[in-house]
This record gives C-alpha cells, sequence and structure tokens, in this order.
C-alpha cells in the first residue's frame, strides 16, 4: 500500500497531461505515492497521453462512457492504494506543491479531510467566481458545514472516509457535507490557483440549476437521513392540522345555513386534508426504507472515530 493516493479525474484534457504529470512529480519527489488518472469519456487524444508519459507510480482507469465527474472520482478512489487520497483537477488550476504540506497538517493535527480554498481564484469574475460565492454561501446557510470554498477539487482524505463518500450524480461539489455525515474533522486551507492555460472548462452557468437540486438532497441527508419521519411527519400533520380546521370553519358555516359548496377555501381545506395524509404515509415508507437500508447491509447508524484500549 502507497502512503499517497493522487485521483486525477480527466476528460479531453490532452494538452494538460505532461505538464500536469512533471509538476505532479517535482511536488512529490520523495514521497510514497502513485498517480490514478480516471479518464471519464474523453474524445481526444488524453488516453494516448498519459500512457505516453506514465511510469511505474502512474494508473490509468478508462471508463467506458461519459458519468460525470463524481462517478469519476468513486472510481479513481476504488483503484487507489493510498492510506491517504488526495483529489486535484485534471486542468491544472490547482498546484499539486500544496498536496504535501495539505498532508503533512492532515497527519500532525489528526484531522480527517483537508480542503483547499481558492482564495486568489483565476477565473471569469461574472461567470465563475460571483455565482461561485453566491453558491458557497447558499450551502454553508442550509447544511450549516462551514467551508469556504466547496468548489475547489484539492482535498486530501483519510482512506477510511474517502471510501464511504457515496458519491452518485453531481455531488462532488458536498464532499465536505458527504464527509461531515460520517462524522469527519474538517479544516480548510488557503491553496494557490492557477488560469486555465489549454482546453475547456467543463463547467457553465447551467450547472447553477444542478447545484440547486442537489443541496436540497443534502439538507435532506445533513438533517433527516436517519430521521425522516421528522421532517414528513411535521408537514404532513401541520397540513392536516390545517385542513381540518378549515373544514370545521366550513361546517360550522354549513351549519349556520351558508352555501359553502362554491367557496374555494372549500378546495383548500380538502387539499390540506389529503395532501397532509400523504406527507404522514411518505414519512412512514421513507422510515422503512431507511430501516431497510441499515439492517439489510449490516450498517451502523453511527461511526466510531477510534477505539482505545487501556490494557494496551
Amino acid at each position: 500500500m502507497r502512503e499517497l493516493s493522487v485521483v486525477i479525474t480527466v476528460m479531453n484534457e490532452e494538452a494538460n497531461i505532461a505538464p500536469l504529470l512533471a509538476a505532479v512529480r517535482s511536488a512529490l519527489h520523495g514521497m510514497d505515492y502513485e498517480v490514478v488518472f480516471v479518464d471519464d469519456g474523453s474524445t481526444d487524444r488524453t488516453i494516448p497521453e498519459i500512457k505516453a508519459h506514465a511510469d511505474g507510480r502512474t494508473r490509468l482507469v478508462e471508463l467506458r462512457k461519459n458519468y460525470g465527474q463524481s462517478t469519476a472520482m468513486t472510481a479513481g478512489i476504488d483503484h487507489s492504494t493510498g492510506r491517504y487520497i488526495a483529489l486535484i483537477d485534471g486542468d491544472l488550476q490547482n498546484d499539486p506543491t500544496d498536496i504535501p504540506s495539505m498532508l503533512e497538517l492532515l497527519k500532525a493535527e489528526d484531522w480527517d479531510v483537508v480542503a483547499g480554498h481558492r482564495r486568489n481564484r483565476k477565473d471569469d469574475m461574472f461567470l465563475r467566481k460571483i455565482p461561485s460565492n453566491i453558491a458557497n454561501a447558499l450551502i454553508r446557510r442550509m447544511t450549516g458545514v462551514y467551508i469556504r470554498d466547496y468548489g475547489c477539487t484539492l482535498k486530501i482524505f483519510k482512506r477510511e472516509i474517502a471510501e464511504e463518500l457515496g458519491l452518485y450524480g453531481e455531488l462532488h461539489r458536498f464532499i465536505p457535507v458527504l464527509a461531515k455525515l460520517q462524522g469527519a474533522r474538517i479544516t480548510q486551507v488557503d491553496v494557490k490557483h492557477h488560469a486555465r492555460l489549454h482546453g475547456k472548462s467543463k463547467y457553465g452557468i447551467n450547472r447553477t440549476f444542478k447545484v440547486m437540486s442537489d443541496l436540497l438532497l443534502m439538507v435532506f441527508f445533513r438533517k433527516y437521513m436517519q430521521k425522516p419521519m421528522h421532517l414528513f411527519g411535521t408537514l404532513g400533520f401541520m397540513g392536516f392540522g390545517l385542513g381540518a380546521l378549515i373544514n370545521l370553519y366550513l361546517l360550522g358555516l354549513k351549519i349556520a345555513g351558508q352555501d359553502i359548496g362554491g367557496k374555494p377555501l372549500l378546495i383548500l381545506g380538502l387539499m390540506l386534508l389529503l395532501g397532509g395524509i400523504q406527507l404522514i404515509t411518505i414519512g412512514i415508507v421513507a422510515e422503512i426504507g431507511m430501516r431497510t437500508y441499515f439492517e439489510s447491509q449490516d450498517k451502523k447508524t453511527y461511526t466510531v472515530r477510534r477505539v482505545f484500549d487501556g490494557n494496551q
């Protein structure tokens, strides 16, 4: 087993491969490391470039098609062997020289995750930096995980944390939240950031909607993963109660001789009643699903950092 695995996901980055490998080798000279490239469906010469510049420390994982960065990261972690795992972009915007100091901090102070913060980010102000700052503030507010820069790929993990992240869809943006769900201790340090010199960015303003939908999922995971009834049951009883009050009020009007058949309030009351019953039912089903998830796989609802035996 190596000490460190550097996982790099790439798609159509042919011009960046040689300088990136050279930078990694220079930065990690003297360390026990490996580089795991994951090609996520490149259509250019990225794969031949990796093979041409590979050495005994280089591994290439070729995916059959483009699955997305989250899935590619998972593949890289699965095919790595290091005790510690570093994630880094393949576009030369992250700087490998930050990795040794981040690894030293992780080991010296027993952090589970050390994340990078691009203090002097070299990206477009209006298309990248401002939307990113807004998204970071929103994620911090809604998840309670206070990381300054969720978009920085450069991170180092203990292996046990990286293996249990559960990266699906586009959840790589929420790695700190996923790690926090495991009880991970996370810190963040300033790292260098460079402007893209070769290739084309895979990110655009259209990813905002994906981030918002994934954020809702993260809020649910963070607050209600092990107690979904607390969310659906609360909303259900609120709706049911409000609907019952409306219908009782209308019943009083009916008894008083008024015509309630054409009142929109009647439709609202019935919708709240039925919606409340549905939400309560969804909560019960979600509770059953959650228990099935843990019990069928013999998963625990807790994680243990370490066990100390006084006899050792």
